[in-house]
């Protein structure tokens, strides 16, 4: 099964740029000339995002050196025992909504301290895998279009967040009994 996936994934590829540079002469489009402006449109949207990029960066950056992430992290503690939501994994659910190589560091020192196959090591990797970047996403999508105010996105994507921290400790806690009837 694995050789036919790699064998399919090799195929595809070729054969998409080949279907799509076929289907432009066809139809008498300049494939080159648009594939050029794409790009130049692509470097531009960089561009308009670049700072907001630098800024949700340099933001995390300052909530893990300065301790405020542990502090709120200890604020939340006694609502996360209420729930059995390991303390370890609040500050990785709280990272992930601004930046996911945030929170893949805060994952990897959850990995050396805990290890990978640990109750808060799997918990902690179902959390990245179901949550999103939800401000990193909201100001680039919305300010690449030119959406001013977000409504309800950002309410709703905070109590999807908190839903995803719950469903991942639930799923991490299925996945560690199952695991322990195999030993």
């Amino acid at each position: 099964m694995i050789r036919f996936l790699n064998f399919l994934s090799v195929f595809l590829i070729p054969l998409v740029i080949f279907y799509i540079v076929g289907y432009g002469i066809i139809n008498r489009k300049p494939v080159f000339e648009d594939f050029v402006e794409g790009g130049r449109k692509g470097f531009l949207i960089i561009l308009d995002i670049a700072p907001t990029i630098v800024g949700l960066l340099v933001a995390v950056g300052v909530l893990r050196t300065s301790g405020a992430l542990d502090l709120l992290s200890s604020w939340l503690e006694p609502l996360a025992e209420l729930f059995h939501i390991p303390v370890e994994i609040l500050p990785v659910g709280i990272v992930k909504m601004f930046s996911a190589s945030g929170a893949n560091g805060l994952l990897f020192d959850i990995f050396k301290e805990f290890g990978t196959d640990s109750y808060i090591g799997m918990t902690a990797s179902i959390l990245l895998s179901c949550t999103e970047t939800l401000f990193y996403t909201v100001s680039v999508y919305f300010m690449s279009v030119g959406i001013g105010r977000s409504r309800w996105t950002v309410p709703a994507g905070i109590v999807i967040a908190i839903s995803s921290v719950v469903v991942s400790v639930w799923i991490a806690g299925l996945a560690i009994q199952s695991l322990s009837g195999f030993k």
